[in-house]
């Protein structure tokens, strides 16, 4: 799928953000830094490029990307989400995708389940704002019997990480299984919310994204998102009508 650029002139936060660089506020604090040249002189706050400019990140040529990647994997436990070559377990090499992408948050290391990975700055920015509400469904499976104290506690907000967690759907799935749906990623949210209750997290299984599902894809492999995910998603994200 093509980008569509709209108009002749594109903010340089944005052309950073669709070059996959960073997201928008990134990119912002990156040309305040004085880190973005365009042809040849120092980017300042607010202004305006065209695609055919020479623009510049810590000497290094931006190009804009024209061609989306968007992929969803079933990440295996012990595969850690991050791009960084010096950890051996990171996604990036267990993937080895054709072109670069990466990953769109995180899943902690002793977790498993969907992850998307992009070249999309943007996209990946808006997924990942908390302010956004999007949904992230999980299968969680304890150490003790879920009881409807736990249930309760889970739903109605939790002290952790000097905050208390957003209120979410949580519904009893077997006799130590739950599922429950958040609007936020707090570090190791929904571990540190069964240690709370006194519960211990046996195994936690990412199943769905918005209104993308893990379904049936295998642990360990990837597919690309259909064209009618795209457009769902970046309706929901950017309030696009479908192409």
């Amino acid at each position: 799928m093509k980008k569509k650029f709209t108009f002749e002139t594109i903010r340089l936060n944005k052309y950073m953000s669709d070059a996959g660089i960073c997201s928008r506020r990134q990119a912002d604090i990156f040309i305040q830094d004085g880190l973005v040249t365009v042809d040849g002189k120092v980017a300042v706050p607010g202004m305006k490029v065209t695609k055919n400019q020479d623009v510049r990140f810590q000497g290094k040529p931006v190009e804009l990307i024209e061609e989306l990647e968007l992929i969803a994997f079933n990440k295996p436990r012990g595969i850690v989400c991050t791009a960084q070559k010096r950890e051996k377990d990171n996604i990036i090499d267990f993937i080895n995708y054709h072109t670069k992408i990466y990953p769109i948050g995180r899943l902690d290391k002793d977790s498993e389940g969907l992850i998307l990975l992009t070249n999309d700055g943007e996209i990946s920015n808006r997924i990942q704002k908390a302010r956004y509400y999007h949904e992230k469904e999980y299968i969680v499976t304890v150490d003790k019997p879920v009881t409807i104290e736990f249930l309760y506690g889970m739903r109605n907000g939790v002290p952790i990480l000097n905050t208390v967690t957003r209120k979410c759907r949580v519904r009893k799935l077997s006799k130590n299984q739950f599922s429950i749906i958040l609007t936020q990623g707090l570090n190791r949210q929904i571990r540190r919310m069964c240690e709370y209750f006194g519960y211990r997290v046996l195994n936690l299984k990412r199943v769905r994204i918005m209104d993308i599902e893990l379904g049936k894809l295998k642990t360990g492999t990837y597919r690309k998102l259909t064209k009618n995910e795209i457009n769902k998603l970046k309706k929901e994200l950017f309030n696009e009508p479908d192409n």
